[in-house]
């Protein structure tokens, strides 16, 4: 009886042992199996993975900052292969405590914010600072340009530089009356040698015209302003795209709920006036940049405001792309959330050809978006309307609070 029930026991075991293991190893198989099909199928539920095809990494720059508020970001890739992201942080913006801070990119981290300009005067009294641009000269030196003063009809252009990768920093060299550098977005060097600093003035009217330097910052020259058009049309903050063979071309922020463009046909030194293209502004700061490939990107606010106002909300942010810089074609929606802002973006693309995306989140932090452009997915824009997406609709503040609960 012993020997039968030793057996009967080991036999249960055994048995017991035989399922449970051949359950483990199913489970396993089909966890293994089908563990791709279930996350495509959760991203194909998740609608908004169509519009991020791509995006290779999505970070906040920093956790915490001694300032609650900040803006308007520029980046930027070091002849030592480094990237070096700058904004604007303080209580608020226009607040005397507003300083520009830098963070560099090392040993797989981004270093903490680090102020290195402020609107201190000599008699002691603070102005806000404000639009920090970067530009890295070839083998050369790390360029800050940055303004200073009360408002934008009143602020002036200040430079530093750097040459250890925006380690350190020199004193500030205000630039010569009446020219204020790069106003929002970044110079390009031309094939001629010279760098064009795209900018703009808001105090008479809002202009755009371009500052031109054969030296990287020591002597200057001016180009403009633009002729606004029949329609006198408002435009800031200009960005610009190289075609190639002294071809040049500028979109910008407006007022007139359109991004406004020019052309230059002789390395921007004469332009056709203002013209509406057929994208939709909301009175917002964009960024755009030609790549390697002569493709163009664009980063703006896709928004078109309601007819009361040409001022319309800071979300979503998206990505689009061009050939010619007439056609556009949708690729990327950064940012969808109907809690504005995300805004003031920039985009280089790196030498290694990815795109990297910087940009104000909902004034509390900064964001850093790498695209890899060769995944990107390609869908006309036809008359200015962002196309549609099965299963893909724009969250509103209530659908966006039920799928945060």
């Amino acid at each position: 009886m012993k020997q039968i029930s030793t057996y009967t026991t080991t036999t249960k075991r055994c048995l017991s042992d035989y399922f449970l293991t051949s359950f483990i190893a199913m489970t396993c198989f089909f966890a293994f199996f089908f563990a791709p099909l279930n996350e495509a199928v959760a991203q194909e539920k998740n609608a908004l993975y169509k519009w991020r095809k791509g995006i290779v990494k999505d970070e906040f720059i920093y956790d915490t900052a001694a300032f609650p508020s900040c803006h308007s970001a520029s980046i930027v890739e070091t002849t030592a292969g480094n990237l070096v992201y700058t904004f604007f942080g303080g209580t608020r913006e226009r607040n005397p405590d507003v300083e520009i801070y830098i963070c560099r990119y090392e040993n797989g981290t981004w270093t903490a914010p680090m102020s290195v300009a402020d609107g201190v005067q000599e008699d002691g009294s603070r102005l806000p600072t404000w639009n920090p641009v970067l530009y890295q000269i070839p083998d050369g030196d790390l360029l800050l340009f940055y303004k200073v003063g009360p408002k934008p009809s009143e602020w002036w252009g200040l430079l530093k530089r750097s040459t250890d990768g925006g380690k350190t920093w020199s004193a500030a060299e205000k630039l010569l009356d009446g020219f204020l550098g790069p106003i929002k977005n970044k110079p390009v060097l031309l094939s001629n040698g010279n760098l064009i600093c795209p900018t703009s003035t808001e105090g008479n009217g809002w202009n755009i015209h371009f500052e031109i330097t054969a030296d990287f910052g020591k002597t200057w020259r001016k180009v403009g302003p633009i002729a606004t058009g029949e329609d006198n049309l408002q435009a800031i903050q200009p960005s610009i795209l190289d075609h190639g063979n002294g071809k040049l071309q500028i979109l910008a922020r407006s007022r007139n709920w359109a991004l406004i463009e020019s052309w230059s046909y002789d390395n921007g030194e004469t332009w056709t006036p203002l013209n509406k293209t057929t994208l939709p502004n909301n009175n917002s700061g964009t960024d755009a940049v030609t790549m390697e490939n002569g493709m163009h990107v664009l980063v703006y606010n896709h928004v078109l405001p309601g007819p009361e106002n040409p001022k319309g909300p800071r979300t979503p942010l998206n990505v689009a792309v061009s050939k010619d810089g007439k056609k556009w074609d949708a690729v990327l929606i950064l940012e969808d959330s109907p809690i504005s802002q995300y805004s003031y973006p920039a985009v280089i693309q790196t030498k290694d050809g990815l795109l990297h995306f910087a940009y104000t989140w909902r004034r509390q932090k900064m964001k850093h978006v790498v695209v890899n452009p060769k995944k990107l997915k390609r869908r006309a824009i036809k008359d200015g309307v962002w196309p549609s997406v099965k299963g893909y609709e724009l969250p509103t503040l209530e659908t966006y609070k039920a799928e945060e609960e």
